[in-house]
């Protein structure tokens, strides 16, 4: 227990304000924070099971931490996409992963472009582990626009996620809920930042607009 006289503020005595500002941190992006290639580095594919993308990665990332190989592995990434979706006014944000099945390691090459024997056993020992996408037991390296456009997939988004919306104006749909269900329209606008489709209805020999969340309707069938 501490000594109370220890833990009592004098109240005669002023206080100076802290002028000190705090100094937010922001998240450290490795898709941005640093460059394109660690010299002297690659990027590679890796395929691994499909739903084991973050496994893999979490293990590698532990693996490589504690054998000390960050001079041969750099950055492992698993590029996502966040989507937003509504439903009677409720919102749901999902992390989608954008190549599933896969994984990117940067790494390391031997001067004859094989695998470090210690990076390759620590990689095909991981659970759920495929191959490199390779011939002959070289990885082939990506080309510098695969690794810019992985890269930019895997930023972290600077913006609420967006409604992903499956439909275009002058698609036929049909109206699977609502006052107007097993009505036929044509979608006229949509609007991701809310969430909503406007759909043409003909009502008593007129088209009247309706706007629709995105869930109450499929497309029709042709």
């Amino acid at each position: 227990m501490l000594d109370q006289a220890q833990t009592t503020t004098d109240s005669t005595a002023p206080v100076a304000p802290d002028t000190t500002e705090a100094v937010a941190e922001e998240a450290f992006d490795p898709a941005v924070d640093m460059p394109m290639y660690r010299e002297g580095m690659d990027w590679f594919v890796l395929r691994v099971a499909s739903n084991k993308e973050n496994f893999v990665r979490d293990t590698l990332q532990r693996k490589v931490q504690i054998e000390g190989l960050e001079q041969r592995v750099g950055r492992i990434m698993v590029p996502t996409e966040k989507t937003r979706t509504l439903k009677g006014g409720k919102q749901r944000i999902t992390e989608t992963k954008l190549y599933p099945g896969y994984i990117f390691v940067e790494m390391r090459l031997e001067p004859d472009g094989r695998i470090p024997q210690d990076v390759f056993f620590l990689i095909k020992e991981t659970t759920g582990v495929g191959d490199f996408v390779g011939t002959a037991g070289r990885p082939t390296p990506m080309s510098p626009a695969e690794v810019e456009k992985m890269l930019h997939d895997s930023k972290m988004p600077e913006e609420e996620p967006t409604v992903r919306m499956e439909f275009a104006p002058g698609d036929n749909v049909t109206i699977k809920e609502g006052p107007f269900e097993n009505y036929d329209g044509t979608v006229d606008t949509v609007l991701p930042e809310r969430g909503l489709v406007r759909v043409l209805v003909t009502i008593f020999g007129r088209q009247a607009p309706v706007e629709l969340e995105y869930w109450q309707i499929q497309k029709a069938e042709e």
